[in-house]
């Protein structure tokens, strides 16, 4: 057993930190205020390679595993939070179900462009009166000759402002002829062609440089070579990407949590009140050691399954329980590190209120921790069903 990083990871993290340190809080702060894309940072990212750190070397990746993606994105959340993260986390995940289940001419004719940046891709699946009920999406998708026509609604659709890709899944067979609700869905990477795709930001109380959106799709023709796989079988493929997309959110969770609690401890111990340094005091000294404790234990959970993933083995209820803590240790963390700050924690200047507003992603995205407590109760616990 061992609980120490290889060379290569020490320097996956130590580079990555490095190309962040180019991007200072006032870079964050000024987008975080104007609401534009950080492109520069975005292109950084690509050009020294980092988008494609778990896509296969043939086409220019490194094949890494999650694990070195998790590393990846906690230093760019630390660096950054959830607006840099964001920036590129669609990229690096994204992609998974391409690599997976993708044919060797759709690899050869994606995965390069996606290494280098070539495209801010968005990812279409939540709907507005669905939620994390995937299998009941109304999104249809009619076939007409080689093509299908593609109509319906996505929401919370990240960087559709400025994507040109989009990871899109629609029901290709109506739910009452399926056998199991889960299949009849399919998946497609294709265009986000704006003659047929309206995009409509949706303001929101943080991350404002990655937009959300609702997007309105009014008869999308998307070639059927653009379908992943097999017709009807989107939703496995999808189901496929859960656990290192739970991985990775919960990596930047640790990052934001780390970030503001390095913050609160340097406030701590630099103000000066009553004629002593505040971090002096336990109640400003044990919320915080508390909060170490808490991020070790999330980061352990989640290299725990991040190990798991790259090696083959079942890892849903440790890739669950590692965004669960790293939600709950990472918000926590924030609102400790707001609270040791007094009233400097509500300004901007000190940058742990953005911190706070940010990780919330974390708690709320890609899975609410109800349904994650739900589902180890089911899956792990062997309780009844819930829901």
């Amino acid at each position: 057993m061992r609980f120490s990083l290889s060379d290569h990871q020490k320097a996956i993290k130590e580079n990555v930190a490095k190309l962040c340190s180019d991007f200072s809080d006032d870079y964050w702060l000024r987008l975080d205020e104007s609401g534009k894309f950080p492109d520069r940072f975005f292109r950084e990212m690509a050009k020294a390679g980092w988008l494609g750190i778990a896509m296969p070397e043939e086409f220019g990746g490194a094949g890494l595993g999650v694990t070195e993606a998790a590393l990846l994105m906690h230093e760019v959340a630390y660096s950054g939070a959830m607006s840099a993260a964001s920036a590129i986390h669609i990229n690096i995940f994204g992609p998974h179900a391409i690599v997976v289940h993708g044919s060797a001419e759709q690899k050869a004719r994606w995965l390069p462009g996606l290494i280098r940046g070539d495209w801010i891709s968005c990812f279409g699946v939540t709907e507005p009166d669905v939620g994390l009920d995937t299998k009941r999406i109304t999104t249809r998708a009619e076939k007409d000759g080689d093509s299908y026509i593609i109509s319906g609604r996505k929401i919370w659709t990240s960087t559709a402002q400025d994507a040109s890709k989009i990871l899109l899944i629609a029901r290709t067979t109506p739910i009452e002829d399926c056998a199991n609700p889960i299949d009849g869905l399919s998946l497609f990477y294709t265009d986000l062609d704006r003659d047929y795709c309206e995009v409509r930001e949706i303001p929101k109380m943080g991350r404002k440089a990655v937009d959300s959106n609702t997007v309105f799709i009014d008869a999308l023709r998307v070639p059927e070579i653009d379908r992943i796989g097999e017709e009807g079988k989107g939703f496995r493929y999808l189901l496929d990407s859960l656990n290192p997309e739970r991985i990775l959110i919960a990596a930047e969770g640790i990052g934001i949590g780390r970030s503001a609690l390095a913050r609160a401890a340097k406030y701590a111990g630099e103000r000066t009140v009553f004629g002593r340094p505040i971090g002096q005091n336990q109640a400003i000294q044990h919320p915080l050691a508390e909060s170490w404790c808490e991020l070790e234990a999330a980061w352990l959970v989640t290299m725990q399954a991040a190990w798991l993933y790259d090696n083959g083995h079942d890892c849903g209820a440790q890739a669950n329980a590692a965004k669960y803590l790293a939600g709950e240790a990472g918000f926590r963390a924030c609102e400790r590190s707001v609270m040791s700050h007094g009233g400097m924690g509500y300004a901007k200047e000190f940058h742990v209120e953005r911190l706070l507003r940010e990780v919330l992603i974390c708690r709320i995205a890609p899975v609410t921790p109800h349904l994650i407590l739900s589902h180890i109760a089911e899956r792990v616990l062997d309780l009844p069903k819930s829901y």
